[in-house]
């Protein structure tokens, strides 16, 4: 039986066919974003005056279902940025998280901080896709590409621009960070099993590549954690969840990054 991340990827594999019969590289090649320059998530974690905790807009998850169906974007990310997020994740799978390419349009039209497409890229097709709909940085699953897949799309990238943060879970995936990969992020929750574990990630974080961003991933309710995520040497915290199952995303982050300074 296919778990979770693999019924994802299958069904990511048929929506490419259908694109590439819509639109072409070529087509994307002449976007307006495709020349611009991207806003640095690296830059914008490092900057003292930000949180490092890259907030995400996420409507629904395959576990939990609808989370906050019909927030506003804009309203959500411009709290982000206003009470100090470094970066904005924006989910832009439609099946398994509600997410869409209008959703990060409409980020990207009110913020001054970079974007991070969050989906699971396959394909090179991919790639130059999220050069043109505007995002910054391009999120790789490790757990779902070979080594040659995780270096062939990180090299793509950053010919065209954008930054990578390569999403791992396990030790044995290390063997697929290169030297196209801008930020490494260890998710706390198995994407298999869904199950949660911030002691895994430390442990983990040991054996990284020092010269990288290191970013704790998923699972994070307590600004406790973050505060010992932190003193173990993470960087950079994506949560979302834990901001959008409130009525007002923008307020519980606020709350949320008052009690972690």
């Amino acid at each position: 039986m296919k778990n979770i991340l693999d019924q994802i990827v299958d069904q990511k594999r048929i929506e490419i066919k259908q694109k590439q019969q819509q639109t072409s590289i070529e087509d994307f090649k002449q976007s307006s974003f495709f020349t611009q320059k991207v806003r640095s998530a690296k830059a914008s974690i490092l900057d003292p005056n930000k949180t490092g905790i890259i907030a995400e807009f996420k409507r629904k998850s395959p576990s939990k279902g609808f989370i906050n169906q019909h927030a506003n974007i804009k309203d959500v990310v411009s709290g982000y940025e206003q009470f100090g997020a470094s970066v904005v994740s924006v989910l832009t799978d439609e099946d398994f998280f509600g997410g869409s390419f209008d959703d990060l349009n409409e980020a990207k039209q009110i913020l001054n901080i970079p974007i991070l497409r969050k989906d699971f890229i396959v394909d090179e097709y991919q790639v130059y896709e999220t050069k043109a709909i505007g995002a910054d940085l391009m999120l790789l699953i490790a757990e779902c590409l070979t080594k040659d897949e995780v270096f062939n799309l990180a090299k793509l990238a950053k010919e065209i621009g954008l930054e990578i943060l390569l999403e791992i879970h396990s030790e044995d995936q290390l063997e697929k960070v290169n030297e196209f990969i801008d930020l490494i992020g260890i998710n706390n929750r198995n994407l298999k099993t869904f199950e949660v574990d911030t002691e895994k990630s430390k442990q983990i974080l040991k054996k990284l590549p020092e010269d990288l961003i290191k970013v704790a991933e998923s699972g994070i309710s307590d600004p406790e954690v973050v505060k010992d995520l932190k003193a173990a040497g993470f960087q950079s915290f994506l949560i979302g969840e834990n901001f959008m199952k409130n009525e007002n995303p923008g307020n519980a982050f606020q709350e949320f990054v008052n009690q972690i300074k």
